[in-house]
């Protein structure tokens, strides 16, 4: 199974995603993030995920394409700018769409803007662990040995 997690800049919250996945999940899973566009990896998403022991630094932070669409068997839209200019899906590809706040909005102290991220990262981690055991658990059911 791979899931791809679409944002609008691949910056956040699709980027926190990828790393939750990787970290959760086991064999017969894959993830992969991409925005609408590409605009680099936020540094306090890198910093929120390194608290909760997850280095996201190696993940690239790269514009969908048709290559990765035709890759996927489920995209998770995580904003809702994404979710409305998601491109028409491969036959067979399942979509759903979280509604995440963007971190990267944020407005006050260095200390509010972090504890906004740290929130996010935590509702992302939670969605995610959620995913992978209903995917698990659908996989179970259906007598597959992969999700």
């Amino acid at each position: 199974m791979n899931i791809l997690f679409l944002c609008t800049g691949n910056s956040c919250r699709s980027q926190m995603a990828e790393g939750w996945g990787r970290h959760l999940a086991g064999a017969g899973m894959a993830f992969d993030s991409a925005g609408i566009e590409a605009h680099g990896q936020n540094p306090r998403a890198i910093a929120v995920m390194e608290e909760a022991g997850i280095d996201i630094r190696g993940q690239a932070s790269t514009r969908l394409d048709d290559e990765l669409l035709a890759w996927a068997d489920r995209v998770v839209t995580v904003c809702g700018h994404a979710d409305e200019h998601c491109p028409m899906l491969p036959p067979g590809t399942e979509k759903e769409h979280w509604p995440l706040e963007d971190p990267a909005r944020a407005t006050g102290s260095e200390e509010a803007i972090m504890e906004t991220f740290r929130a996010t990262r935590d509702e992302v981690e939670r969605r995610v662990r959620e995913l992978v055991a209903r995917l698990q658990g659908e996989a179970a059911r259906s007598g597959s040995s992969t999700p």
